[in-house]
């Protein structure tokens, strides 16, 4: 019963995530969230797109630019403050901004950056642990001073597994002495049908039992690159009107080693390109292309680089435009992203895909909406 209705909600919401507008954010909705980590928005998207529900009251990052797209697309306030370094008057303001009643359900989102527990990292593992880890416990010990209802952090699957799973266990006993009961479970973004490959943990503490939902998608009706960006006009149009969908200025040296890659999902040939990489295991993804049939491969700050990935066009001798990797995030064309090119990779790259938090954010609508239902 909890799966059906779940299902059929998130399915209602996800229609409406492509046309949700950033002039459309409404005020003095029944929950309200606060986003640490916020970033460019894409968790906040994911509970702001549901129809009169959730309101975003306030995000709180480091980056600057990043800040700027998110209080472009949701009208709050930000804080550009390392939460390491929050103040009392600053905690104050947030909560006088996340004060609400017990009819009125606080959602407090924490997604910490995940580099420092990425597989990528396996080869540093001589190397001292990433200083930014130390970021979840730093979170946990703030949310419970807010005192939320939910408490959702999503990060790389790596968080609960070996030497770093410490981290997870060390917030999850801060939440649990709180009173809070805690779950968790790993999710590939695709199966909510954001189209791409992306396997994330998703941890939820609750001031009640809450239910995990399940994917909605099997990995044979996964949604793919095709659907995502197939019926994007050629890139570089100078007669198109869409700031986002330009390719980065390529040498003639790349345009080359990506002509000689097959079209749809090719890999690059041998000695074709820079001789080191045929010299080095691990680099078999370097300009290769998407399959137009298949979800992306995980969307990072470097996707616009062909050097960095399978991140070529199918069948286009060119890296992938800002708009085609947004839509690889299920980010709607409306979306506002501010600061130049890098600036706005990095923001689509590190966001959490809004397909990916509609799916909690609907859960716990339905918690709140038809507690006796579920």
């Amino acid at each position: 019963k909890i799966s059906m209705d779940f299902e059929s909600q998130f399915l209602e919401f996800s229609k409406g995530l492509p046309l949700w507008r950033p002039d459309a954010v409404s005020k003095n909705r029944r929950a309200k969230v606060v986003d640490f980590f916020c970033g460019c928005g894409g968790t906040s998207l994911g509970f702001a797109a549901i129809p009169d529900f959730f309101q975003i009251v306030c995000g709180i990052d480091i980056n600057p630019i990043a800040l700027k797209s998110f209080g472009s697309n949701f009208g709050c306030k930000t804080y550009c403050k390392d939460i390491r370094e929050i103040t009392e008057d600053t905690l104050k303001e947030i909560k006088e901004l996340a004060a609400h009643t017990k009819d009125e359900p606080l959602i407090l989102v924490g997604c910490a950056p995940c580099q420092g527990f990425s597989a990528h990292r396996k080869k540093d593992k001589e190397k001292p642990e990433d200083q930014r880890n130390s970021l979840i416990r730093t979170f946990a010990q703030l949310a419970i001073q807010i005192n939320p209802d939910y408490i959702v952090m999503e990060n790389v699957q790596e968080v609960l597994n070996g030497k770093f799973r410490c981290h997870y266990e060390e917030a999850k006993a801060i939440f649990t002495e709180a009173g809070y009961y805690v779950t968790q479970r790993v999710y590939n973004a695709a199966a909510f049908g954001v189209p791409q490959a992306r396997v994330r943990a998703i941890i939820v503490a609750s001031k009640r039992p809450f239910t995990m939902p399940f994917g909605v998608l099997k990995q044979d009706s996964f949604n793919t690159v095709r659907d995502a960006i197939g019926n994007l006009p050629k890139a570089n149009d100078i007669n198109g009107n869409d700031p986002y969908h330009f390719s980065s200025k390529h040498k003639q040296s790349t345009i080359d080693v990506i002509a000689q890659v097959p079209k749809n999902g090719g890999s690059r040939p041998p000695h074709v390109g820079p001789p080191c990489l045929d010299k080095v295991k691990g680099f078999s993804d370097v300009y290769g292309r998407l399959f137009w049939d298949k979800p992306a491969i995980t969307i990072t700050k470097t996707s616009r680089n062909p050097a960095c990935g399978r991140f070529c066009h199918p069948e286009e001798d060119r890296g992938l435009t800002l708009r085609e990797v947004a839509r690889l995030q299920s980010f709607p064309d409306s979306f506002i992203f501010e600061g130049g090119s890098s600036d706005r990779y990095e923001q689509v790259g590190e966001a959490v895909p809004p397909l990916l938090s509609m799916a909690i954010a609907t859960q716990i609508y339905l918690q709140e909406t038809k507690p006796n239902e579920l």
